[in-house]
């Protein structure tokens, strides 16, 4: 078990590494921030003094190496618009992304999973067609297109609802639910799809042949077994949110870290965008490598390699 927990953590660390190498280097090919810092009208020399100041007129391997050394120390440097810590930055947005990741996350899981195992258990019947044809739907819908009709609908029409903004639960309802409907979806068509192929198992068979009642069948043997691969999407989906769902966050006006990571990059604010990269990255790291972690629970065989 040691070994499988020290090779699925040094994965997570040269992943890690990789994503810093990588967004160090494509936030320079945005271009230069200094012409959007100063005043119109600034002189070469007033930019070039604030260029230096900021380390940008250094050789592209003397920032890197430079960058990699504050990371190590935890700073990601100050933003060039809030002129704060951009992890700083960052971090206050954090809580925002975190209430709308775990709502939406909580009404998929709901809804998804009821309709995944409500399909798989009716088969051929219309049950199962209903929960397709809403998976098909749910995941072939465009995010900023449904969240604009959700808008129109429930905020304008009905004025239910804000149509926009942070604070309250009425503020939280639509974006939610916006980004509830692919999550339900896609939970809903592969927990069917990963149901029914554990239903034709050998040990389901056998368990039904020791007369094992039907609710012990479904929840120990079969269900079980079938989270696997719902768990690694769940994984997934997880990294995503937290790292702050952009289009929804965009639309609904959410102040999320989609939503700065979005503006940093027009503003061509490097520490901000590096810091928040990272950020995202090293929770999507992480939630993958708790899921490894229950795939080791679920299926001992795999912390063995054999599976």
């Amino acid at each position: 078990m040691s070994r499988y927990l020290l090779r699925r953590l040094a994965e997570a660390v040269i992943s890690i590494w990789g994503v810093l190498t990588i967004v160090f280097f494509v936030g320079r090919l945005l271009g230069d921030p200094v012409s959007l810092l100063v005043p119109i009208g600034a002189s070469t020399a007033d930019m070039d003094r604030l260029r230096a100041g900021l380390g940008l007129d250094l050789p592209l391997w003397q920032q890197y190496l430079t960058y990699m050394g504050q990371v190590l120390k935890g700073d990601f440097g100050t933003s060039f618009v809030f002129n704060q810590p951009a992890m700083q930055v960052v971090l206050e947005r954090m809580p925002a992304t975190i209430e709308l990741a775990m709502t939406a996350l909580a009404i998929g899981i709901v809804i998804g999973g009821t309709a995944g195992i409500i399909a798989a258990l009716n088969k051929g019947r219309w049950p199962e067609t209903l929960v397709l044809g809403f998976a098909m739907i749910g995941q072939a819908t465009p995010t900023f297109w449904l969240g604009i009709m959700l808008i129109l609908f429930f905020a304008v029409q009905l004025g239910w609802v804000p149509t926009g903004g942070y604070g309250t639960v009425q503020h939280l309802l639509l974006p939610a639910c916006t980004v509830a409907i692919f999550i339900s979806a896609s939970i809903a068509r592969l927990l069917r799809s990963s149901m029914l192929d554990t239903l034709r198992e050998d040990y389901v068979r056998t368990a039904k042949a020791k007369g094992l009642m039907p609710r012990t069948i479904l929840l120990w043997h079969t269900l079980r077994n079938a989270l696997i691969p719902v768990i690694t999407m769940i994984g997934i989906l997880v990294g995503e949110l937290l790292g702050g769902a952009v289009v929804t966050e965009t639309v609904f006006a959410w102040p999320g870290v989609g939503r700065l990571i979005y503006q940093a990059i027009d503003q061509k604010d490097f520490p901000v965008i590096q810091a928040g990269v990272v950020l995202v990255a090293t929770i999507f790291v992480l939630a993958n490598f708790l899921v490894d972690l229950l795939y080791a629970v679920l299926d001992p065989r795999i912390k063995e390699g054999r599976a």
